[in-house]
């Protein structure tokens, strides 16, 4: 089976950069800046409402309810 990636926990590093913690245990850096596309992206790009990010159970959402799937972070995150 494949493995299904659930982020554990995120912590703001700098610019729109977010430290992230699978459940493996595997730590990742993932930079947003190339994801902000799109309407639903646009208020991120103010780097305060980027950092209210949180942890909804299995990947990072915003308060405006812009996501990123875990596959994708896990896929495309930098390794630490």
């Amino acid at each position: 089976m494949e493995y299904m990636p659930v982020i554990i926990d995120a912590k703001y590093i700098s610019d729109y950069k977010i430290k992230i913690i699978f459940d493996n245990g595997e730590e990742k850096i993932a930079d947003f800046a190339e994801w902000l596309e799109g309407e639903i992206f646009e208020p991120l790009k103010n780097k305060k409402y980027f950092q209210k990010f949180f942890v909804d159970g299995w990947s990072i959402s915003w308060p405006n309810g812009a996501d990123i799937s875990p596959e994708t972070l896990y896929e495309e995150s930098q390794t630490i």
